[in-house]
């Protein structure tokens, strides 16, 4: 009966195999949560998922699937659910009143609920509207949709109304780390975790519980032993192109500033206006007096840094390829220089585009950033940063 669902798994885009689909049966076949559909929910996301990007995608599959009992026959529901009876008792004593709890009684106990629901789907023929008696739409019964009753079982809707139903499938939790969707400061987390590399600094303040067992076994009494917390030691450096064309892309380009200076212990970031230059600066209010020499940025800065430039990358191609062609001031030498000469000092280097890419052959200047950057631009997409990430670690 778990094929179908297998198979809404691999069309919604998820890479289940066959020996994790095999896991999942093992594990509902040793009885794990026969009775327990959130339980249920839950392993069969452990055993088929591996990426919580792909969670938005399994829920919907999961939906899918499990979905739209109304349409089936009573042999049908019959054959092939085992509808747990704990979704009838959970909470019933604590939200029912005297009189609803009679009316429950009336079916003979809790225990009998089930059974009722089962009888009720082989008397039934065809759909229902109102009542309180069989599955349907409307009404008081137990079972059904878009009715009211205070423990029911939901069957066939899209939403909840009343918040009532004892347990919904297809509540969606995590529909912001799909691939597809706006990014958020969490989804760019997600995707910077990719660029990271362990060491270990600092004072020697964290329980170190392999060697204290490993001391203590050696010395016949305990002796505990510390060692300096793991933290990320990969060290990057940030441009962001401000102003002008960026002004639409502020809101995602400060999230994804947000997660990188919680994300990286050691981050150190410069602005810039469409092109690097001779200088960039670190407060946009002082940005005509207070500006740091590019050359000074290339010498302070070691190769081990992370170099990572910020831009819709869209503006007159003369002031990427010719002095003088900076828009705001006379630039000495061109801006394809001065980004060649910070690709030849960090080798580690990429491009993030909030332009969508399906955009990108619109605007020859674009075209001219990625030639220089060797195509190493992504959109600031989950996906196009998660790639991103990955080149910046090779």
């Amino acid at each position: 009966m778990f094929l179908p669902f297998f198979e809404n798994l691999r069309k919604a885009g998820l890479p289940v195999s066959l020996r994790e689909y095999l896991t999942f049966l093992e594990a509902m076949l040793a009885g794990l949560v026969t009775y327990d559909v959130e339980g249920f929910y839950y392993l069969a996301r452990s055993a088929m998922v591996k990426d919580e990007r792909l969670i938005d995608r399994f829920d919907r599959a999961f939906a899918a699937s499990f979905d739209g009992l109304e349409a089936l026959s009573a042999d049908d529901v019959l054959n092939a659910v085992d509808l747990p009876k704990e979704w009838l008792e959970k909470l019933a004593e604590k939200h029912l009143s005297a009189e609803e709890r009679a009316e429950i009684e009336a079916l003979g106990g809790f225990d009998k609920l089930m059974e009722t629901l089962k009888e009720r789907l082989k008397e039934q023929q065809g759909r229902h509207q109102g009542g309180s008696k069989w599955i349907g739409t409307a009404g008081t019964s137990p079972f059904g949709a878009h009715g009211y009753n205070p423990e029911g079982v939901r069957i066939g809707q899209d939403k909840s109304r009343h918040q009532r139903a004892v347990k919904v499938w297809d509540k969606r939790e995590f529909r912001n780390l799909d691939d597809n969707v706006e990014l958020g400061t969490r989804n760019i987390k997600v995707a910077l975790k990719r660029l990271r590399r362990w060491a270990r600094d600092g004072a020697a303040d964290e329980l170190d519980m392999d060697g204290t067992i490993r001391a203590t076994a050696e010395h016949g009494y305990l002796d505990v032993k510390t060692r300096p917390e793991r933290r990320n030691a990969v060290k990057v450096l940030l441009f962001l192109d401000v102003g002008g064309s960026m002004d639409p892309h502020i809101k995602v380009v400060q999230e994804l500033f947000s997660a990188a200076r919680a994300e990286f212990k050691h981050l150190e970031y410069y602005y810039f206006h469409n092109c690097l230059y001779e200088g960039v600066w670190r407060d946009n209010a002082r940005r005509w007096n207070a500006q740091t020499p590019t050359q000074e940025v290339l010498r302070t800065y070691g190769p081990d840094y992370k170099c990572i430039f910020v831009g819709d990358a869209s503006m007159s191609p003369y002031e990427i390829a010719y002095p003088g062609g900076a828009n705001e001031h006379w630039n000495a030498e061109s801006g394809q220089v001065w980004l060649e000469r910070a690709r030849a000092q960090w080798a580690g280097n990429l491009w993030i585009n909030p332009v969508p890419r399906n955009q990108w052959d619109y605007t020859h200047s674009i075209a001219m950033i990625r030639d220089i950057f060797e195509d190493r631009m992504v959109p600031m997409t989950l996906e196009g940063l998660d790639q991103g990430m990955r080149d910046l670690v090779r």
